[in-house]
């Protein structure tokens, strides 16, 4: 089963798709067909649902999209839906992974270790026969100091997800797609979706 992915980044289709590894489903990268989708939405599933429409209206195929983001208690939960743009130019372009991440930890740098709790949440939408569903994941974690780690993309440099004393990019991503945000959502989207294909054998 081929499914497009509403992403215009490489590194969540390849996190995406190493998930899914081995169960005969298969993500394809929508960039050339989604356009810009005005993510305005002041939560993950309609930023979701606004991404996974865009494509699925002009490909009417299976078309899945996600919305994540960094909650950070000390900044009261930014920056949330615009982790992607949180060190955004006037013009609100998306800011690269370096930018945001040395805005977040300019922004954190008279916060002690013990209030640096934060999280990581994800929002998968499904859209399938004109239908949509959801399916959302969540991990703590604290902010680290300094990046760290080569791995991953984003804000994983300064992400350490509790019960470890690395980050996500020093962990690597097999451990990454077994205890993230983003693994806990898909597991719950590939359950579904492999329930569809067995469905469909019968």
């Amino acid at each position: 089963m081929n499914l497009y992915l509403a992403t215009k980044n490489a590194g969540k289709v390849r996190e995406i798709n190493g998930l899914f590894e081995g169960t005969g489903i298969e993500f394809i990268s929508a960039d050339g067909i989604m356009g810009n989708v005005a993510e305005d939405g002041d939560t993950y599933h309609k930023n979701s649902f606004a991404k996974a429409m865009a494509v699925y209206e002009k490909s009417t195929s299976p078309v899945v999209a996600e919305d994540s983001g960094l909650e950070v208690d000390a900044l009261d939960g930014a920056p949330g839906v615009f982790s992607a743009r949180f060190a955004s130019n006037e013009e609100g372009a998306n800011a690269s992974d370096e930018d945001n991440v040395i805005a977040l930890l300019d922004f954190m740098q008279d916060v002690p270790k013990g209030k640096r709790t934060a999280r990581f949440v994800s929002v998968f939408c499904l859209m399938m026969d004109g239908k949509s569903l959801f399916f959302d994941g969540e991990i703590a974690g604290a902010i680290a100091a300094k990046p760290a780690g080569i791995s991953g993309f984003g804000y994983d440099p300064v992400f350490v997800p509790a019960g470890y004393d690395k980050t996500f990019a020093e962990l690597g991503s097999d451990i990454k797609n077994k205890i993230s945000h983003r693994a806990m959502a898909v597991t719950k989207l590939r359950d579904y979706l492999l329930t569809i294909s067995d469905s469909d054998k019968k």
